[in-house]
């Protein structure tokens, strides 16, 4: 195995991209730190404990030439880890635990353009 290799099921990758949380009448604007097929983890202004159910919108950056130019995901998501931020707000860990087979494989393509061409993860 490679040192630093990727271990996870779904390979997640560090980019920064707009996200926007609904949660309890809240709604925030933020963006990824890292993202994967299966989950994010961002920063928001707010406690939210573990285990909130929430509702996620994503928007990925898409290839002027390709048929379908949406590169929006939504689905729905549970917060699985929130940490305190030293530097204000708080760090989340989303679990995407209600997303559509052509959302989940919108995200997945993504990520497989900026995995190294080495990589041995397969596109869902």
């Amino acid at each position: 195995m490679k040192r630093n290799a990727e271990r996870r099921q779904y390979p997640r990758i560090r980019q920064h991209l707009p996200l926007k949380i609904a949660v309890n009448g809240y709604d925030f604007a933020t963006t990824t730190e890292d993202i994967s097929c299966v989950g994010a983890y961002c920063r928001i202004d707010k406690y939210v404990p573990p285990f909130t159910k929430i509702l996620v919108k994503l928007s990925l950056p898409v290839a002027a030439n390709r048929k379908n130019n949406n590169g929006n995901v939504e689905c729905n998501g549970v917060i699985v880890r929130t940490e305190d931020e030293k530097k204000g707000g708080f760090n989340i860990a989303v679990f995407f635990n209600q997303i559509k087979d052509n959302q989940r494989q919108k995200i997945s393509r993504y990520i497989n353009q900026l995995l190294p061409q080495d990589s041995s993860f397969v596109s869902l």
